[in-house]
């Protein structure tokens, strides 16, 4: 059994969990998401907690079953709190702006990038930064990665699109001899 699995997830005021059909639904104050829940696996409501429990014993449930309560909790946490990550803009005239659904980056090539923002992703840009923010963690993660694959930092000097919280190992340049 999983370590994690048996937690039980914590529902703050104001969430409701049901899970209908196979598919579980988390309805909060930021909005609403659902995701397919595997019918080997049932979620169990005491108070104002969730309890995810295998119906069987076998490898698959055995290894979806810390999966999905985590990704309970994920849930839970996106429609109260939310999620949010930052990208460091670095480089001599590379710039983003958000123009209707629709990220413009301007990273060095010979055109922008035209990026479409997916439905349920908020974007904000300043001059040196951009927040990524939604109620989904692994949308938000998603895309935050897909927007840094553009132009990864790379070593010498550390230009591109970085994680916030991200440490670049910079590189010595070559050397003139004397």
């Amino acid at each position: 059994m999983s370590k994690i699995g048996k937690q039980p997830v914590a529902l703050p005021q104001g969430v409701q969990v049901t899970l209908t059909n196979g598919m579980l639904n988390v309805v909060g104050p930021k909005g609403t998401l659902q995701r397919v829940f595997p019918t080997t696996l049932t979620l169990e409501m005491h108070d104002n907690e969730a309890v995810v429990k295998p119906t069987a014993d076998d490898e698959l449930t055995r290894a979806l079953f810390g999966t999905y309560r985590s990704h309970l909790n994920n849930m839970v946490i996106g429609v109260t709190k939310g999620y949010q990550k930052k990208l460091l803009i670095i480089g001599i005239g590379f710039r983003a702006a958000v123009k209707a659904d629709t990220l413009e980056l301007e990273l060095g090539f010979s055109h922008p990038v035209h990026i479409k923002i997916p439905e349920g992703i908020k974007v904000e840009t300043t001059k040196e930064d951009m927040t990524i923010s939604g109620i989904d963690k692994e949308l938000v993660g998603l895309f935050t990665a897909k927007v840094r694959a553009l132009k990864k930092p790379e070593p010498y000097k550390g230009k591109g699109l970085r994680y916030d919280d991200e440490h670049v190992i910079r590189k010595q340049g070559k050397k003139t001899a004397e």
